[in-house]
């Protein structure tokens, strides 16, 4: 059967691209297979459960102390104070934060609350504390009235409390149904394990809901539920999307895209484990491969007529970055497939007529795929209307500029050698625009914020502390809320005044239960790459009874995609727990970010450029070899490499290219020849096959199949569609020819991202074969290697 184009939406998997183009360890809840050792079975258990451990320090469970975006706080209605839950779920407490007046309190009476909730429930509360940790605020009026009235859900249940005098009454069932019509709702769910899920798109005014329907544009009434039609000329294959869609300023036009995907190649996912097999087929770009069009219109939602922009010919992806204040303009990015071109362009939404604000241009390419900052968050259109910043690698490294809206520069805001991340808050009233960097130079992963002028003038560091550092701007433009931790430092939450002052400390975690599992932070390092000039950042991991008079196996965790810093910088990183954990086993384990990466400034990572396979794994076996020099419980005679997607990839690349030094690999869902990878994921750093066929003839792990000497597992889903099955089954293809035993776990219907039990026997599937195969290795006798 084929699945329709609404559901398979290919600009859908590009925007999920990042998010599952690595495989995250899930933890074990049961032992998939017999253990090996089961002291440290349990121990690797109880350190995937370090997160449950560590009580406080953050304010945003979404976001954690891990940084990147940036928290979603809980203001209230003065712009400044906050809300924030702890000791969920058993021992719940909501607290207020008021940076004013310097104090923390209690937001209820748990008390209070849990006797007046019990006869409206019908029996007391479940847990301790309070029996939720999220509410809203109900009330109208000033401050002090819209504050006054909230409402929670208990049991699947709608209540409201009354602050004043604590009365609780029960949310009508009529209240509670206008509620979840006025809620956007699910559209389609994200095409990959993990990839958020595409919601209807509310109008300004929160009357009408976009959303699609038998491949063409509908509105739902959040009053009453009705849905009616606004274009209905899609069909399979060519459809409306609501991905990215924008309504305009008076709520009566919508710019929206319909994706044409009817002249690209389809990938099948066999549904194994039915009766008889189904075959399902997605629309798929590989390498040099037709890519979707997209069309961009503004649509008149009252009149159900659509103006077509012009967004050009050639092959491209656009980008939504919205209207201007007066509705006159509506801007997009567009990238041409080269990435060697982006171009900032204003619609005129009455004809459709386009004019390029800003063309931006590199030799090599433009963000990728990555994003710190992303492509599509370049530009930052300011309030006036009149002004936008714009985010450039034109000097080597990501800086801020700011432009008028008729093209020109009208001055550069930073400057210097060291990264902007991305804009955080732009203050127009007071004339403050504030971001993330990377810009010490001892610790060039560090980010902290800062802030400099729309007039220009001295950037000023606004947090302290090392680590990273994800923090927030109030509404009223006087405080940031900073979360902050690094790989040796618990996390907290503080409060400065946009001028950086010190406030006081929200919350700090307690880490007291780690005392109990032996708790040992990464040791950092730095050493050189393969080049023997460039500095390389990392982190090893070691066992809780680590003794430097023993020597250790070790396993290189690698990922090195062209987008990402892979390295952990935080305390609770699941990247890295997963590699504590993994240590528990009796092994150190080794990560580092070669060249190639991101973060460290437009030569660093255009390493990669056309060269993709090439530097990476010297890099790697050059610093493993540097950081062993001084470290000599680093066991050098026995090597695992291990990783997922990109991941995987430079597993296999690895024991084929350093046959003499890597033992053992576990590869996940990886792509090993790089023709058949997702085109806008490989095409930015390698240009197209027929561009680049030295590049990708080298890149190619298949060609090298007979190098292979390592004892090797492979794992990969049958229903991975980023990864494609295909690429599994095309290594050990040459691998069979070349004669080479290997060991191989197929993995049915699943994705990218294991999920359940499949994620739990992989885990386990991955840490017994290197206790069977790396610890039980002698010197380089491959021969006795059960």
């Amino acid at each position: 059967m084929r699945r329709s184009q609404s559901t398979w939406s290919p600009f859908m998997r590009l925007a999920a691209c990042f998010l599952a183009l690595f495989v995250v360890h899930a933890p074990v809840t049961a032992a998939a297979q017999e253990s090996l050792d089961p002291e440290r079975d349990e121990m690797y258990a109880r350190y995937m459960q370090i997160p449950s451990l560590i009580e406080g320090g953050v304010i945003c469970p979404d976001v954690g102390p891990l940084g990147g975006a940036a928290c979603a706080i809980n203001w209230m209605a003065d712009g400044q104070s906050f809300w924030f839950a702890e000791g969920q779920p058993d021992q719940t407490v909501i607290y207020r934060a008021d940076p004013a007046a310097g104090t923390i309190e209690p937001l209820f009476d748990t008390e209070r609350l849990r006797e007046a909730l019990t006869p409206v429930l019908g029996h007391e509360p479940p847990y301790e504390g309070l029996p939720f940790d999220s509410f809203t605020f109900a009330g109208e009026g000033g401050q002090g009235e819209s504050e006054r009235l909230v409402r929670f859900t208990v049991e699947d249940r709608g209540f409201e409390l009354d602050l004043d005098d604590y009365t609780v009454s029960a949310r009508p069932a009529a209240e509670a149904e206008a509620a979840a019509r006025a809620a956007p709702r699910v559209v389609r769910e994200g095409f990959t394990s993990g990839a958020p899920a595409v919601m209807e798109v509310p109008s300004p005014d929160g009357r009408w809901l976009l959303t699609e329907k038998d491949h063409g544009l509908w509105v739902r009434a959040t009053f009453d539920g009705r849905e009616h039609p606004v274009m209905e000329d899609g069909e399979e294959g060519y459809a409306w999307s609501v991905e990215g869609a924008r309504w305009a300023p008076d709520g009566g036009r919508v710019a929206a895209m319909k994706e044409d995907s009817r002249h690209m190649e389809r990938v099948p996912i066999l549904h194994w484990l039915k009766q008889t097999e189904e075959v399902e087929y997605a629309p798929y770009a590989k390498a040099g491969n037709p890519m979707p069009r997209q069309e961009l219109y503004i649509v008149d939602v009252v009149g159900r007529r659509a103006v077509e922009v012009d967004v050009g010919e050639d092959e491209q992806i656009l980008s939504p970055v919205g209207w201007l204040p007066d509705g006159s303009e509506y801007l997009f990015l567009r990238m041409f497939r080269s990435y060697q071109t982006l171009h900032l362009v204003a619609a005129d939404p009455a004809t459709g007529e386009t004019r390029v604000v800003l063309e931006e241009t590199q030799p090599t390419f433009i963000k990728g795929i990555g994003t710190t900052p992303s492509w599509r968050a370049l530009a930052r259109p300011l309030a006036d209307g009149e002004r936008f910043l714009w985010i450039s690698e034109r000097d080597g490294w990501d800086h801020i500029y700011l432009y008028g809206m008729d093209g020109g520069l009208i001055h550069r805001l930073t400057a210097g050698e060291w990264p902007v991340l991305g804009i955080v808050h732009v203050d127009e009233a007071a004339g403050f625009v504030y971001f993330n960097a990377h810009m010490e130079e001892e610790r060039p992963y560090d980010t902290h914020l800062y802030r400099v002028a729309l007039d220009g003038g001295e950037v000023m560091r606004l947090t302290e502390g090392e680590g990273q550092h994800s923090a927030t701007v109030s509404p009223s433009g006087a405080y940031i809320v900073d979360t902050h931790s690094s790989t040796s430092r618990p996390p907290r939450t503080d409060v400065r005044t946009t001028a950086g002052e010190f406030v006081h400390v929200v919350t700090e975690a307690d880490v007291s239960a780690l005392d109990e599992l032996g708790w040992i932070p990464p040791e950092e390092f730095v050493v050189k790459a393969a080049d023997g000039e460039t500095d390389l950042h990392g982190v090893i991991y070691k066992p809780h009874d680590f003794d430097p008079a023993r020597k250790y196996p070790v396993i290189d965790y690698i990922y090195n995609g062209p987008f990402i810093s892979w390295v952990p910088k935080t305390f609770t990183d699941g990247r890295g727990l997963s590699q504590a954990a993994l240590a528990q086993l009796g092994f150190v384990v080794f990560m580092v970010d070669g060249r190639g990466t991101t973060e460290r400034g437009k030569a660093y990572q255009d390493v990669a450029y056309r060269n993709f396979g090439r530097n990476e794994i010297p890099d790697h076996r050059a610093a493993m070899e540097n950081a062993a020099a001084t470290r000599p419980w680093m066991d050098l005679d026995r090597v695992g490499i291990h990783g997922g997607s990109w991941g995987g990839y430079m597993t296999v690349r690895a024991l084929v290219l350093e046959p003499d030094f890597y033992d053992v690999g576990v590869a996940v869902n990886g792509v090993y020849d790089i023709h058949d990878q997702n085109a806008w994921a490989i095409e930015p750093y390698m240009d197209r096959p027929w561009e680049n066929p030295e590049g990708y003839e080298y890149g190619s792990s298949l060609r090298l199949a007979d190098q292979l000497q390592a004892k090797l597992l492979l794992i990969h889903g049958t229903s991975d569609v980023n990864a494609t099955f295909s690429a599994t089954m095309k290594l050990v293809e040459a691998l069979i020819r070349a004669g080479k035993p290997h060991d191989l776990i197929v993995v049915p219907e699943q994705p990218h991202w294991f999920t359940g039990q499949s994620a739990a026997f992989t885990d386990a599937a991955r840490r017994r074969y290197f206790q069977e195969h790396l610890l039980g290795l002698t010197g380089r006798a491959r021969e006795v290697i059960p």
